[in-house]
This record gives C-alpha cells, sequence and structure tokens, in this order.
C-alpha cells in the first residue's frame, strides 16, 4: 500500500499550488488552497502484545532540538526534512523549538504538552506501558512536499526506529500540517509493521490522510498532549489513546472522551 495514494496527482496538485503560493509568510498557516493528501485506504498492524507489556517509541513532529546542536530549517524549500534522535533523559531546559505553525508558547511552559516524556514516565512505572524506549524521534512537521517526505526522510526514520526493537509508537503533531506529516510517517511506519497511535486535534487533515490509528478530542494546536501544568488532563488524554492501540482490529479514528469530561468541569469551574 502506497504512503500517498495515487502520488503522481497530488504532486501535480502541490505543484499547481507552488505556483500561486512561492512562500508560506511568517508562522502561519498553508491556509485553504493547500492540497493536503487524500488517502483512501490505511494499512494496519495489529498489536500482538498487551500495552502493559508493549516497548513505546514517541514520535514528536514539534521541531524539537537539543540547545546547541543545529536546530531545524524554518526556511527549507518544501520543509526541513530531517529528523533529530534524543535521548528521554534529556532536561527539559536543554530542549529548543522551531515552532513554525504552532505558538509554542504552551510547550515552551511546560514540555509536556508536546513531548509528554514525564507522562510516559510514570507510566512506564505504574506499569500502563512495558517500557519507554530510551531516545525519541523529533522532526519539524511543517512539511509542504508531502512526497519528499515518504520518499526521503520516512525510510531513514523507520530504519532507526526498527533497530531500537521497539513494539509500538505515539506520534503526537504540534501544528495543522503536522496532522499531515504524522499521519503519513503513521502509514509509513505500519506499513513497515509496527503499530501506532496518532494523537489529534484537527480532524479534517487526518480524515484525509487516514493514519492508521487515530485518537482525536478537541484540543488545542502546540499542546495537543494535553494543557500546560495540568499533569491530570496530560494524563487522561495519553491513558485512552494509548489504550486503543490494542483493542482496535482495524483502522480507525476514535473520538476520546477526556473532551467532554473538560467541557463538563469548565462549566463547573473546575480545572
Amino acid at each position: 500500500m502506497e504512503i500517498i495514494e495515487q502520488v503522481d496527482e497530488w504532486r501535480k496538485r502541490y505543484a499547481d499550488w507552488q505556483r500561486e503560493h512561492s512562500k508560506v509568510s511568517g508562522n502561519g498557516d498553508v491556509g485553504d488552497s493547500y492540497p493536503f493528501v487524500k488517502n483512501k485506504r490505511a494499512p494496519f498492524t495489529p498489536a500482538r502484545r498487551a500495552l502493559s507489556m508493549l516497548s513505546l517509541a514517541l514520535i514528536s513532529s514539534a521541531g524539537v532540538y537539543i540547545d546547541g546542536t543545529d536546530p531545524f530549517d524554518p526556511n527549507a524549500p518544501g520543509g526541513d526534512l530531517n529528523f533529530r534522535e534524543i535521548p528521554i533523559e534529556v532536561e527539559a531546559a536543554d530542549l529548543r523549538f522551531v515552532a513554525k505553525g504552532y505558538d509554542p508558547a504552551s510547550v515552551q511552559q511546560d514540555l509536556n504538552v508536546q513531548v509528554p516524556l514525564e507522562r510516559l514516565s510514570e507510566f512506564e512505572v505504574n506499569g500502563i506501558i512495558g517500557q519507554l524506549n530510551p531516545v525519541f524521534w523529533s522532526f519539524s512537521g511543517f512539511i509542504t512536499d508531502a512526497g519528499r517526505l515518504a520518499d526521503e526522510m520516512l525510510p531513514k526514520l523507520i530504519e532507526r526506529v526498527k533497530r531500537y526493537e521497539v513494539q509500538a509508537a505515539l506520534l503526537i503533531p504540534a501544528s495543522r500540517l503536522c496532522h499531515q506529516s504524522v499521519s503519513l510517517a503513521a502509514r509509513a511506519l505500519e506499513q513497515a509493521g509496527l503499530p501506532t497511535m496518532t494523537l489529534a486535534v484537527v480532524k479534517d487533515v487526518v480524515e484525509s490522510v487516514r493514519p492508521p490509528r487515530a485518537a482525536f478530542y478537541e484540543g488545542e494546536l502546540g499542546s495537543v498532549a494535553g494543557r500546560p501544568s495540568w499533569p491530570e488532563h496530560q494524563r487522561r488524554i495519553l491513558d485512552e489513546a494509548l489504550r486503543l492501540i490494542e483493542p482496535m482490529d482495524q483502522p480507525g479514528i476514535y473520538q476520546l472522551a477526556v473532551g467532554l469530561e473538560t467541557r463538563v468541569e469548565g462549566e463547573r469551574g473546575e480545572r
């Protein structure tokens, strides 16, 4: 199964868009005319172990890199097609962000809203997941050239992920366009035999690109894994999303209950 179905037709639409929009100004969105990938089917790999026995990898598209190393290039034509492999023991204060397409205020306040290392480490200690992989992978998901992403970056990313023999991957986008980049990464990983879960807050993009598994709630770009400085909210989102990996027996997008719970708390004036 192709990562991008009818890729030649998509490349034509992308070339037309490029001619009309040679530059994406500022830190804004790509606009309504951008040709998001349209897939009809999704690859799917069943989970062969219970969540509590799985070695889990984290993949973030928030443009995270270690201070003192080369940052991602926000002006690279079509997007920066590099990724970073970062130890999970890294201190939050040592991380920086190339935040194209999203407001970095929340993740600068609390790393866990986009890179939930503390929450996932808690899940490991509490036996919710079997093990958190010792490194996570980061890239800048503001990549307009989805064709090059699929052809050039994703095979290299899959090779690195498979070397660690992880058994499932959680993918977290940051911007609207990141939802496409992350969904394509999830498709490539599942095609390579690795179950995934994509956390999403932009439903129309994931419905169009069709990652194998997606957990959707009405959250905010830039804090997709929960609200800053609210660990319980983050735990709810991640716990509910991850627990969908094992029982799912076919591709799908699931609405998380945490959104409704949060609205009820808001109406009550609770935090």
